[in-house]
């Protein structure tokens, strides 16, 4: 008896798709995060350690360098596929003729705090003048934000010293050993060393509320950014991208600090439980819970960044090519209020 059409069309079908997803998954996509163990890139890590990224058909490999401004240069080589760092190097990228774009967003907080050595005199950034600061790289956010907070208090930029730590560790031993005076970190180095009391606050900007507060509006902090060709030519593959990293965001929203730090490798929270839980508490509530960038931070984060780095002018830069929200437009209304504000 003949097979009915129907069946065949179904059988057919289902071969084409198994091809399509065989495909999707044939060329390694490499995402660099600008160190593994900061919460701020936490969603690509999870989206990895959970599996979505294989539910999605992609073979992704996340890898690690020491700090943002590493992921530019690399994504820009063509060394990765994406890049897992700071809205604000889309931005700058772009003022150097180079056309990178923002697809999903992390955090809407800087995510960061100025920390100053015990005991070292720094009371408030104004302070900051025959002082060292120490930053993560010359050109990488901490590094402009630092700059920003430090002239906004009335400083110079030859008044002090920006002294470049490639990593946390590195971070931490100078603030106690004295060979920076104050500096900028994220977590969970942050509550470890206001923790063990090696270090005072001067400005908060891990919170929304107090990124707000500093930095004069809305802010997009981390995010995954990608050459905009390649996300033109591989449109599928970014939107399971995306999906893959908005599912991580929604595990963190859904789930409290012990069933997150549970997902996590112990080689990236570290050896202390409870302090890797504490971070967690700070840094959860300003993820993004949708991915899709929030009303008015890019021009925000251009006004910061313009004001820290006199080669970048406003007016030079098209803010509708640094970011897009149509990979996640399905899973919030914020993202058509978003392609309202110039994405596309």
């Amino acid at each position: 008896m003949p097979r009915p059409a129907g069946t065949l069309v179904r059988a057919l079908f289902c071969i084409v798709a198994l091809a399509a997803a065989h495909i999707v998954s044939a060329q390694p996509i490499v995402l660099m995060t600008g160190g593994a163990a900061k919460l701020i890139y936490l969603p690509v890590i999870l989206a990895d350690q959970l599996g979505y990224f294989r539910r999605e058909g992609l073979d992704v490999r996340v890898v690690s360098a020491p700090a943002g401004i590493d992921t530019s240069t690399e994504l820009v080589a063509g060394a990765i596929q994406g890049a897992v760092g700071y809205y604000d190097h889309t931005i700058a990228l772009q003022s150097r003729g180079l056309d990178v774009q923002s697809v999903v967003v992390l955090g809407q907080s800087a995510g960061l705090i100025e920390l100053a050595r015990r005991g070292g005199g720094m009371q408030t950034m104004a302070d900051a003048k025959g002082r060292r600061l120490g930053v993560t790289g010359f050109g990488s956010s901490t590094y402009f934000l630092t700059r920003y907070l430090v002239e906004r208090a009335g400083v110079a930029a030859g008044e002090y010293t920006v002294v470049p730590l490639a990593n946390e560790s590195a971070f931490e031993q100078a603030l106690v050993d004295g060979k920076v005076d104050a500096g900028m970190i994220e977590e969970p180095t942050a509550t470890r060393m206001l923790t063990l009391l090696e270090a005072t606050p001067l400005v908060d900007m891990r919170s929304v509320k107090d990124t707000r507060a500093q930095l004069g509006g809305a802010y997009a902090g981390a995010c995954l950014y990608m050459q905009r060709d390649w996300i033109d030519a591989h449109q599928d593959a970014t939107a399971r991208l995306v999906h893959a990293v908005r599912d991580a965001l929604r595990f963190i929203q859904t789930h409290d600090e012990a069933g997150i730090a549970a997902a996590v490798p112990a080689t990236i929270r570290g050896d202390d439980p409870e302090l890797y839980r504490q971070a967690l508490a700070i840094a959860k509530p300003a993820y993004s819970p949708t991915g899709a960038m929030p009303v008015d931070a890019p021009s925000t984060v251009l006004a910061v960044l313009a004001r820290a780095n006199p080669e970048i002018s406003a007016r030079h830069i098209d803010l509708a090519r640094t970011y897009t929200n149509r990979f996640v437009a399905p899973a919030s209304t914020d993202a058509s209020d978003g392609q309202a504000a110039g994405s596309h």
